[in-house]
């Protein structure tokens, strides 16, 4: 089983290109699963039944795995069953009709216009990195980038003149994006200091101090400076669904929105509907005479 599920994990890098991130992610989900079928003698995909799949998923939920989880494991199982079936290891698949316990959705956390602007503030003594977090922060934020589309980003993918940027998203789709004045400029910034570190074969736009393309980590690790700098905690995505509400809150179009964050599908969008509605109802509550409270309450 476990040669099974190193040559779906094949498939899914080389084939189909996930990210490096949603590959580990499969990776921790079929293990789990295999071992569950190793402590049940079960040693091959071939006699796994719709049974199986329910108990090691209600196990799992007994041992503290969340439904959130519990979905993404299954969703693992069934793309692998798929791929066993395109090879021939099975016929059927035995996830079929199975779901995982329904678990509730928390609303993603935004910063409002003026904590953004106040988040996206650097302060930082080196040069160095004053200009690059203050771009970083820019770029991603002008955007709407992931974190790895945002450390993928080259040289050649930022078009100063058009004002866009090149961004290469999920299963290596790509879209080309609207860049800012104050993101541009703040680009422009970079580069300069940029120039002065860079290997010379090295294209990537944001690099380290050593001149080489700079990693996921060490952003997130920029993010915790400036949170602690701005007393309160955001990561890199927190700063996407800011961008993805502020542009729901302006505009309204809900389809913009979707091609702008590189969402398959609306549905993935639609949470920001009601983060809108939020800050639609705080407005209303404080604006409406109607929604007001009586002076003596």
């Amino acid at each position: 089983m476990s040669q099974q599920s190193q040559a779906f994990c094949d498939y899914l890098q080389q084939v189909r290109q996930v990210s490096p991130h949603t590959l580990a992610n499969y990776r921790r989900d079929l293990n789990k699963f295999i071992g569950y079928c190793e402590s049940q003698n079960l040693e091959s995909l071939e006699p796994l039944r719709a049974h199986h799949i329910r108990q090691c998923v209600a196990q799992l939920h007994r041992q503290g795995l969340s439904g959130r989880s519990l979905q993404r494991l299954l969703s693992a199982l069934r793309s692998w069953f798929r791929f066993a079936i395109k090879e021939q290891w099975i016929k059927q698949d035995p996830s079929a009709g199975i779901s995982a316990p329904k678990t509730s959705k928390p609303l993603p956390k935004t910063m409002d216009v003026d904590q953004t602007a106040d988040f996206m503030s650097v302060d930082h003594e080196d040069a160095f990195f004053q200009a690059r977090d203050g771009a970083i922060l820019e770029t991603m934020y002008s955007s709407g980038l992931r974190l790895a589309e945002l450390t993928d980003l080259n040289l050649s993918d930022v078009d100063f003149k058009a004002g866009t940027l090149l961004a290469r998203g999920k299963g290596n789709k790509q879209r080309l994006l609207p860049l800012g004045k104050l993101a541009m400029r703040a680009l422009q910034d970079w580069l300069q200091v940029r120039s002065l570190h860079a290997k010379d074969d090295e294209p990537a736009v944001f690099i380290s101090k050593r001149g080489t393309r700079l990693k996921p980590r060490s952003i997130q690790a920029r993010f915790d400076r400036q949170s602690l700098a701005k007393g309160h905690p955001v990561n890199p995505h927190m700063l996407r669904h800011s961008f993805a509400s502020h542009m729901l809150e302006s505009s309204g179009d809900l389809r913009a929105v979707q091609e702008l964050l590189g969402h398959a599908n609306i549905s993935t969008t639609q949470v920001y509907t009601h983060l809108d509605f939020q800050h639609l109802a705080k407005v209303y509550d404080k604006a409406h005479p109607r929604a007001l409270k009586p002076k003596d309450e």
